[in-house]
Order: C-alpha cells, then structure tokens, then sequence
C-alpha cells in the first residue's frame, strides 16, 4: 500500500469498492483455513480406521468421507472461487479509476502550468509520468491493498491455528520471519531509490528518441545519424544498467523469502517429525500443521511482493506528486470578473519585465497604446522583447499591477480565460494537429461551419493549395503538420486565428514563410477586420509600412512609435534598419537577375 496527500483521498472515495473486496478476502481465507483440518481427517481416517468429528470419534467410512469431506470440499472451492473473482473484480477496478483520476488530475493540472514549467521540464518525461508512473501507482493501489490484507488476515489466522496446535514449534517457524523483515525493510528504502532512477532514465530515453525522430530531417541534413545512434546507445545503456540493479536487488529479496520458506519447511518437519515420534501429534496433525504453514507460504510471498510494489509506486508517486505540486504561477486573483466585451484597446504604461529566474530585464519602462480597431506593427532586431509583449497580453507570464491594461482595465482584474477569448494568436512556431486540416482551421469551434473554415483559408491565401490535396479539407496532416510546407502551415494557422473574429489578432512573424505577393494579399485581407485590431511582429520592415503605426523595439526598450514615415524622418535607428534592408533586398534581386 503506498500513501501520500495526492493517494490517500482514493481510499476513502473507492471505499464500498475496497469494502466488498475485503469482504470477499475474508471468505476466502476462512474457507481456505477448512482445508487442512480435511487433510487431517483423510490422514488420520486411513490410517486409524476413524476420525474426530464435533469432539466424537467416528468410523472411517464411505458415508463419512463423502458427507464430512468431500461435499464440504467442494462447497469450499466455489466459495473461493467466488471469492477470489469477487475480490479480483472490486481491487482491481478500484485501482483502475485511482488511475483515470490521477490522470485527470495531472492533466487538468498541467494545463494550468505556465510556459515556464514546460521550458524547464522535456515532453518525454511527462510521458513517462503518464505511462509508466501511473501504471505503477495503479499496480500498487490494487496489488497493495489486496496483499497488505491478505498477508495480514490470512496470515494472523494461520500463525493463531499454528499456535493453539504447538507454541514452541510457531515461535521456531517464525524466528525466520524477523530477519526477513529487518531485511526486507531496508531493501524497500533502496528500491524506491532505485526505482526512481530506473524512471528517470527510461524518461531520458523517450525525451531523446522523441527529439531524434522530430528532428529527423536536420540529423540526415548534417549526416549524424551515427553521432545520434551513439547517443541513443550510451542512454539505452543507462536504462539498461539502472534495470539490471533494480532487477538484481528484486531478485535477493525474492531469494530471501524463498531461504525462508525452506528453512521453516526444515524446523516443522524435524521439530514436527519428533512430536510425532513424542507422540504429542499424530501424523494428521502435522499435516494439518504443515497445511497452515503452507497457508501463510502466500502471506510471506506477499510481503516481499508489497515491499517491491510498495517501493516501485512510492517513488512513481514522489514523481507524479512534483507534477501536482508545481506551482501555477499564472492564475486569477480572487474577485477578478469576466470581461462583458473586448473592444482591443491595449496600453503599457511603464512596464519592465524580467522572465522567472531570469538575470537582466527582458522589457525596460514600456509604455505605448494601441487604440480599438488599430492595426500596428512591432518591428526590432531579434531580442529586442516583441514576442515578449505578446506573451504578456496573452497573459502567459505575470505583470505587476498598473503596467498592462485592456480597455482600460488592468489586466490583473480581468479573468485570463476571458483575456485570451478576446484574443486569435498565430505563434512564431506554426503548430498544427494531426487531424483534418479543416478541424485545424475550425479549432476554436466545437463543430465548425465548412463555409466559415473555406472564408477563412481564402482570406489566408491558402484556399487554392487546400483543394489541390486529394482529400481537400478532409487531408489529415502528419505529427505538427509536417505533411504541408512551411508557407502552407503559416497560412493555415492564420486561417485558424481569422475564422475565430475575435476583437484581437496576434500575428507574431507568421508570414515570414511566404513570397511577397502572398504576403499583401494576407496584409490586405487582414485590413477588412473593420474596427479589429491588428497586432503584427514582424522583421521585414515592407510587411508592416502600410499599418497605422509602427512600434520600433531595440535591447528591451520601445525607442520610437508613429507611422512608417514619421519613423523614418524621425528615428535614425529605424532609418538604418530601413536602408539596410532595402540594400540586401536589391543585393537578392541582383544575384537572382545574373
């Protein structure tokens, strides 16, 4: 049985369940503590003529060994039989929905993780907390209660029946047991330290080979498929070594039950063989000894069973607990309301931001307003902090109060589930599902409507390339849409933010991909979002001259907001970054013309 704060509510919630099980158990073992006292019969009735029934001395006939022995054997099987499939059923279901519910938990808690979680912690491990952590705990709820009870209620009885048989031959039997848990005790505390590196690194395995197989284009582009198979191999055989010695202590402390079972079979049979000789017990009796003895043969098992398990769920909890436990650093405040309607009006007023466990400013004294209805380009050299600004109107990281407002609102007393409604997002990673590029486009939507998805792909420029598929809008894309190009995933994703309408789109540069002309009829079908603002990250000063203003980004700082040509005039580095530009742009067209 495992416990912690993350475990302990099952047990109280799967109750009835594990009552009905215990229940069953019950049965079962008291019936099959009736089967010794039959062996006992048949022994001492063939070899003495009768037997003892209800304290009288009976003759050892046909009736007797029919109506005394074997009917009640029978009603014993398929009282155990029941049993067993009862208790089979109610532990293992229980431990079935201990494992839907943790899984719900963990993920319903994961989407509540800031980016920063994420960052810190790889994709592969996360799986392996899904998989093989919650297998593990499921394995250990069901088998642990079910051998914890057991061992101890068929084991109690049995040592209590070996007791009333002979004290002095129960305390040598049990001498063994002493040792085998002092033992055993200590070996649980290095399994579950075992255990956890054994999980760690198949994690490191599956986080590697996830990687290799996303990345399998770049490794054949650089021709480091034997540099990766190295990598895999050394990792493979971490796996392999940590298994090898979780395997090896498994096996000592199964070794160590069995040394103790043949040691005890040893003492009944010398002790026992002399009682007989005492004439103390007869031969039955200490069949019927040995039949309780080989009765608690299972609890003993168990227990070096319940320590493994035990081990193996304990430390698979301590990882998914670190999951449950991580901190949501992004959530609503108590008494924050819903938006009633988000016009698009953003201001930054004095807003510096420094990402967690970051060293230096990523933002510095930002100030700016973008009216309702604007359309605005954020331009600067790479790592200037624009896509930061979008993080924080998407609320993805924290701002202090008073720095960020929307329609006039600090952003920390509006819900961020309202926030983000108010907002369409096309990231700087174009991300697509493995699904039908029309739920792709229509994702926002329950069910989305065919002519709604088409209206968008067109306004993307993508509607021609989407029926030149065979399947159309029905093409299911490859794993992060590596089925389409570059071009074709940014269009769909802009597709996916148009169709949404809401009063705010982000395009964070989404149209890096696509040729020039591609990229003005986007630019101008975006213009039709009458009284929508637009927000557009872009490094191609051309993709954004056209807007309503421009703001200039440089080391964390907005040097200068205006129009294309007020910067122009105005700020020198815009100027420069203009010019340069339009220098390398005339440099391609000179090598593409010769």
């Amino acid at each position: 049985m495992i416990f912690g704060k993350h475990i302990n509510r099952y047990y109280l919630k799967n109750a009835p369940l594990l009552l009905l099980g215990l229940a069953a158990l019950v049965l079962v073992d008291f019936f099959q503590l009736k089967v010794p006292e039959l062996y006992r019969m048949v022994i001492n009735g063939t070899n003495g003529g009768e037997v003892v029934i209800d304290g009288q001395r009976v003759a050892f006939t046909m009736d007797v060994l029919l109506d005394q022995i074997c009917l009640p054997m029978i009603w014993i099987i398929l009282a155990m039989v029941f049993g067993r499939f009862l208790w089979r059923v109610c532990f293992f279901s229980a431990a079935v929905r201990v494992e839907t519910d943790l899984r719900n938990r963990m993920f319903d808690h994961s989407r509540m993780l800031s980016q920063e979680y994420y960052q810190v912690n790889k994709v592969g491990n996360l799986m392996s907390l899904y998989t093989n952590d919650l297998d593990t705990i499921q394995e250990c709820f069901g088998d642990g209660v079910l051998m914890f009870f057991d061992a101890l209620l068929l084991g109690l009885l049995a040592i209590l029946k070996m007791w009333n048989m002979d004290h002095l031959l129960t305390v040598f039997s049990l001498i063994p047991m002493a040792f085998l848990l002092t033992v055993g005790t200590g070996l649980g505390k290095v399994m579950v330290k075992k255990w956890e590196e054994r999980q760690q690194a198949f994690s490191d395995l599956s986080d590697f080979a996830q990687e290799s197989y996303s990345g399998i284009a770049v490794i054949k582009a650089f021709v480091k498929e034997y540099k990766e198979l190295y990598a895999f191999r050394k990792l493979n055989k971490e796996n392999e070594d940590t298994n090898v010695t979780y395997t090896r202590i498994s096996t000592l402390l199964n070794i160590m039950v069995t040394l103790f079972v043949e040691s005890v079979i040893c003492v009944i049979l010398g002790y026992g063989g002399y009682l007989v000789y005492q004439g103390k017990f007869n031969a039955g009796q200490l069949v019927e000894y040995i039949g309780y003895f080989s009765a608690i043969v299972w609890p003993i098992m168990a227990v070096s069973m319940l320590i493994e398990k035990t081990s193996r769920g304990k430390a698979s909890l301590n990882r998914v607990s670190e999951l449950l436990d991580a901190r949501i650093h992004v959530k609503d405040r108590p008494g924050v309301h819903d938006a009633e309607e988000i016009k698009g009006k953003i201001e930054f007023r004095n807003l510096t931001f420094r990402y967690p466990d970051g060293e230096f400013d990523v933002l510095k004294n930002v100030s700016f307003v973008i009216n309702a209805g604007e359309s605005v380009g954020i331009v600067g050299k790479t790592g200037s902090g624009k896509t930061t600004l979008v993080d924080l109107i998407l609320r993805t990281y924290n701002v202090e109060d008073g720095t960020l407002f929307i329609d006039d609102q600090d952003v920390n007393d509006i819900s961020i589930h309202s926030v983000r409604e108010g907002c369409a997002y096309v990231p700087q990673d174009s991300f697509l599902f493995s699904d039908s590029i029309e739920r792709n486009i229509g994702f926002s939507f329950d069910e989305a409507d065919h002519e709604q998805v088409e209206q968008a792909a067109k306004m993307a420029d993508v509607h021609e390339n989407i029926i030149d598929f065979k399947e159309g809008y029905d093409t299911v894309l490859g794993e992060r849409g590596v089925t389409v190009s570059g071009g074709q995933k940014q269009r769909i994703s802009i597709a996916r933010a148009l169709i949404k309408n809401a009063p705010v789109m982000i395009l964070d540069d989404s149209v890096s991909a696509v040729d020039t002309k591609t990229e003005r009829i986007i630019l101008e079908n975006l213009k039709k979002r009458e009284g929508r603002t637009t927000l557009l990250i872009a490094h191609r000063i051309s993709t954004v001259e056209e807007m309503d203003k421009i703001i200039f980004m440089d080391e964390g700082e907005v040097k200068a907001v205006g129009t294309h040509r007020e910067l122009y005039a105005s700020c020198e580095e815009y100027r420069n970054m203009v010019d340069l530009q339009k220098l390398e742009e005339e440099e391609r067209e000179g090598e593409t013309n010769a």
